[in-house]
């Protein structure tokens, strides 16, 4: 095991800044040339390759073991580089984007699809992941959307500290098991009218109840790093904001791990204009605890004069080389500097039939069923399938950072339900584009007469997947295009018509709504897409998805969500649970489909709700009782969804608030008691004061989902 204080104490102070600097491969490598001019580009040195600590966006094994050979033939002190990357919905063998597997409500499976991505990244050399991405979320036209797990602050942090665990297994120490880093520290997703990299200005209130807890779920769950976010926060850039890195992170959480910056994000301090160059930009960043500067150059060129000054500690930059070397350590680097990752290892772990299989399950686990009038699922007996739309024959599916994945490699529709029914007549007609700036119509005569011939039609629609993720935010989010009137043609030809949508992010269906009488949300489901929406559309599989984040009826509704507070004045005559102060004239307050909002082709019946006690105190717990009965004939899964309604309080609470869920699988006629235990820590809040308190009085307990709760029951909290 590696001495790192005496090591540490063998260091010169360039070689410990070198630790604390990440750039990309491209600086140290290319395929054709070795070491590369781009290097003295970013104001380094060829010495900087033996001092330099991290490397992300690398292309394989081959290059992350070429890559580390050169920085051990060049380095004294024989430290290993450590390499990182975002794996954020797959390796290689891609399922569903974030946002859709939250839909899923089963942290079971995320592990599941976490481990397999872990296993494939693992053995092409990734070391440490900058994952889970858990910012909370209300914006659909945000871009980064699809990387979250929606508008529950709940959902969010479980299934990123769900994330967390499976990536680190039984130890990062193992090949198979990564490092991970929780992002975008602090309030990302809040960015102003949902465009990326934004200002975000919230209240401490607002902050602490729905914004951190799931930053604070990935740490008690033993996140390795953390990531601040490229926003400013009520005035501040998260990177040089000691009130997050300092007062909250270290001091009130206890976070003690290392802190990497976003990309070139304390260069960009001095574009916030809260520094007035680099030197500075990197004073204040290193001083607010951000460990390693990725991307920029503030570190390398001023950190040892900044020592030198005395505005930066000698032990503070001894303090942060430890956390760099204590990490490579932990990842057995000193003695495996390559992890076990090797180009036959990469080969033999990627895009397995087992790996197709996990995929493919979470795609179906993921989808959610919108709307459905008595035409899904299809008849696997159909002779002639019409797939329409530009997703019909298209390969696009796995979504934006999708890492090594290939579209190639995906299933389409058309290849998914050709495999699943080999004796039906398939037609395949585009119709139309699906870019907002291509509106020809030609293609839709053509796609009318296959809908009018066919005895099933397929409307596959959606945006292209470089329409959301990173930079790619929309002010219009209804689907691109003439799809819409795509559909309304198709529909009027062939009543027995069913939509499929590929998304990033929730969009405004109210037109497609208005036409078509069933849809099925698939987000971007990832290789095996198209396999998954065959088998759901023809009931080889039952949806069992539960909107992670509402679809609003228009972009005017922006931001939209379920656990909003009420008002003095809600709208009459509408839901209560959305009662706005004023409503929109030409919209209403209500989205389209809310959160928790899925429907399945079982029928489940929720036939009681018991409390074991009519009041709870501090020191107690009570007991919620919710009998479901499956009153189909077709086996399928539930979510059961728990809220809770703080019915008076010092502060006005949101008129919903999830608290508990549990995913069952029942079988025709079945029926089953889900027990969730309440406690009172599970009723707090965030005071005017900023404390953390649960105050006496009435809550409301219900179940269903959150715009239409079936089952409501009072408790009294003494």
């Amino acid at each position: 095991m590696v001495d790192i204080s005496k090591l540490i104490s063998e260091m010169t102070t360039e070689e410990k800044i070198g630790q604390l600097v990440q750039y990309n491969a491209n600086l140290f490598i290319d395929s054709e040339a070795g070491i590369t001019g781009p290097l003295t580009d970013a104001g380094l040195t060829p010495e900087d390759i033996g001092r330099i600590g991290s490397v992300l966006n690398f292309k394989n094994a081959e290059e992350v073991c070429k890559i580390q050979d050169m920085h051990l033939a060049a380095d004294r002190n024989k430290i290993p580089m450590v390499f990182m990357m975002d794996v954020i919905h797959g390796y290689r063998t891609i399922f569903p984007i974030p946002l859709g597997l939250g839909c899923s409500f089963d942290t079971e499976l995320v592990k599941e699809c976490t481990r397999m991505a872990s296993d494939e990244a693992s053995a092409a050399g990734i070391q440490v992941t900058f994952t889970p991405m858990v910012d909370y979320v209300r914006d659909a036209r945000w871009g980064r959307v699809m990387e979250t797990c929606g508008e529950e602050p709940l959902l969010n942090g479980l299934m990123g500290a769900a994330q967390v665990e499976a990536f680190r297994g039984e130890g990062i120490e193992k090949p198979g098991n990564l490092a991970t880093c929780v992002k975008h520290y602090a309030a990302y997703g809040g960015a102003e009218a949902g465009r990326d990299y934004n200002t975000v200005e919230l209240s401490e209130h607002t902050l602490r109840e729905f914004y951190l807890p799931a930053y604070k779920a990935c740490i008690d769950a033993g996140v390795d790093m953390l990531m601040p976010s490229f926003n400013s926060l009520n005035g501040v850039p998260s990177v040089a904001n000691n009130w997050l890195m300092n007062d909250i992170l270290r001091d009130e959480w206890g976070f003690d791990g290392l802190v990497i910056s976003d990309y070139n994000a304390i260069g960009e301090l001095i574009t916030h204009g809260v520094a007035a160059d680099i030197k500075e930009a990197a004073e204040k960043a290193f001083n607010c605890g951000c460990h390693i500067e990725m991307c920029s150059s503030g570190y390398v060129k001023h950190l040892a004069e900044l020592v030198d000054e005395g505005k930066v500690s000698a032990e503070k930059l001894d303090e942060a080389v430890y956390k760099v070397l204590e990490l490579k350590a932990r990842l057995g680097l000193f003695e495996d500097p390559y992890h076990g990752a090797s180009p036959e290892a990469e080969a033999a772990h990627s895009l397995t039939p087992t790996n197709r299989a996990v995929a493919k399950k979470a795609a179906m686990e993921s989808a959610v069923l919108l709307k459905n009038e008595n035409i899904l699922p299809f008849k696997k007996e159909v002779r002639k399938v019409a797939l329409i739309g530009p997703f019909a024959d298209n390969h696009e599916i796995i979504g934006f950072w999708s890492c090594q994945g290939k579209n190639e490699e995906s299933v389409s529709v058309k290849e998914g339900v050709a495999a699943l029914l080999p004796d039906a007549e398939i037609v395949v007609a585009k119709g139309c584009s699906n870019k907002w700036n291509e509106l020809d119509a030609s293609g839709i005569a053509e796609a009318v007469a296959a809908a009018e011939a066919a005895d099933a039609v397929i409307l596959c629609l959606g945006e292209p997947q470089n329409y959301s993720g990173e930079g790619n935010c929309r002010t219009d989010i209804d689907l691109p295009g003439i799809q819409n009137q795509l559909a309304e043609e198709v529909a009027k030809a062939n009543s027995n018509t069913a939509a499929i949508i590929f998304t990033g992010r929730p969009l405004v269906l109210s037109k497609l709504n208005a036409c078509i009488p069933a849809i099925l949300n698939m987000w971007f489901p990832g290789t095996e897409g198209g396999s998954a929406a065959a088998a759901l559309l023809f009931g080889d599989a039952n949806p069992c998805g539960k909107l992670s984040m509402s679809f609003p009826k228009s972009v005017g509704q922006c931001p939209i969500y379920y656990n909003h507070t009420n008002t003095g004045r809600p709208k009459p005559n509408e839901d209560r649970h959305y009662g706005y102060n004023s409503n929109y004239i030409d919209c209403g307050n209500l989205p389209l489909f809310s959160f928790g909002h899925g429907l399945s082709y079982s029928n489940f019946v929720y036939e009681d709700m018991t409390l074991s006690s009519d009041s709870l105190t501090a020191d107690g717990s009570l007991e919620v009782k919710i009998t479901v009965l499956n009153d189909s004939a077709v086996e399928g899964k539930e979510t059961v969804q728990l809220y809770m309604r703080d019915m008076v309080a010092s502060n006005v609470r949101p008129v919903q608030q999830l608290i508990a869920f549990n995913k069952i699988s029942l079988a025709p006629g079945e029926r089953k008691t889900i027990t969730f235990t309440i406690k009172e820590e599970m009723l707090r809040f965030w005071n005017n004061e900023n404390k953390y308190v649960s105050e006496p009085g009435e809550f409301r307990l219900s179940t269903g989902c959150a715009d239409h709760l079936i089952k409501t029951q009072s408790v009294i909290l003494k």
